[in-house]
């Protein structure tokens, strides 16, 4: 499993995939309040930046695809996101005359979900992370409890990378944790902070292993997963939204490890 983090925005996420956050959100916004009247539901972002040394510079694409009613005028519909959503969302000095901006690049859209999806499993695993900016361990995290590691130390682990990034022991940094069926505690722990540390990377990961109870049922004590938070994670990531237990900030320096671990 991996957690990432980086400065590059207010709440830690990548640039891109927060910009395409915000770019879903209005989408849906536009439909529901009936500003743009004709959407249907079915929808989809994709942002690309270009960086100067690790800085979001500009905005190199942005790919908008909605469904919409059969109706529709496509030209109208192109003309509507521009306006009501992308101007509305994208910072203007983000982008210039050679950014890219795709509405509906392969026509019309009116079939969508899942009938316009058969066989589609699971979900997007990487837009529920972090958008392909830092590496996924492979499991889906919606729909399994947090008793399987796939969701509970990722959460555990985006946790932890945010607050070294929060507590300036890194501008940016990746964590990876691995366990095995029938042993609690943690295999391996690995840290990646892209040579932005303030400190050894030996010593911000003896400050992790002094400061968590790293055992599944350490994290599900500490995050509170089993009380009832998850539809905040049924669209727009599970990551950099506030009211989220694993998006709190904590000062590792100073809580000791026995604040977290299981009563007896």
């Amino acid at each position: 499993m991996f957690g990432y983090a980086t400065d590059e925005t207010p709440n830690y996420m990548p640039y891109a995939i927060e910009l395409s956050h915000q770019l879903a959100k209005k989408l849906t916004e536009v439909r529901k309040n009936k500003e743009i009247p004709y959407l249907r539901p079915d929808g989809k972002v994709q942002v690309t930046i270009e960086y100067e040394e690790d800085i979001p510079k500009r905005i190199d694409t942005i790919l908008i695809s909605t469904q919409h009613r059969e109706e529709a005028d496509i030209e109208q519909l192109k003309k509507d996101i521009k306006e009501k959503v992308i101007e509305k969302v994208v910072p203007s000095d983000k982008i210039d005359e050679n950014t890219k901006i795709y509405i509906n690049p392969t026509g019309r859209f009116v079939i969508g979900g899942p009938l316009g999806d058969t066989g589609l499993t699971g979900r997007k695993i990487i837009v529920d992370t972090y958008g392909g900016y830092s590496r996924h361990g492979g499991g889906a995290f919606s729909g399994k409890d947090a008793s399987k590691v796939d969701r509970s130390a990722s959460y555990m682990l985006r946790h932890i990378a945010r607050n070294i990034v929060a507590n300036k022991l890194a501008k940016k940094c990746e964590l990876q944790i691995a366990y095995a069926i029938g042993k609690k505690e943690p295999l391996s722990i690995w840290i990646n902070t892209f040579g932005t540390a303030t400190k050894p990377e030996e010593e911000i990961l003896e400050i992790i292993q002094n400061t968590f109870d790293l055992t599944p049922n350490g994290i599900i004590h500490y995050l509170k997963l089993k009380k009832p938070i998850y539809t905040q994670t049924t669209n727009y990531g599970h990551f950099g939204k506030a009211n989220l237990p694993w998006e709190a900030n904590v000062s590792l320096e100073t809580f000791p490890k026995e604040t977290f671990v299981l009563p007896n």
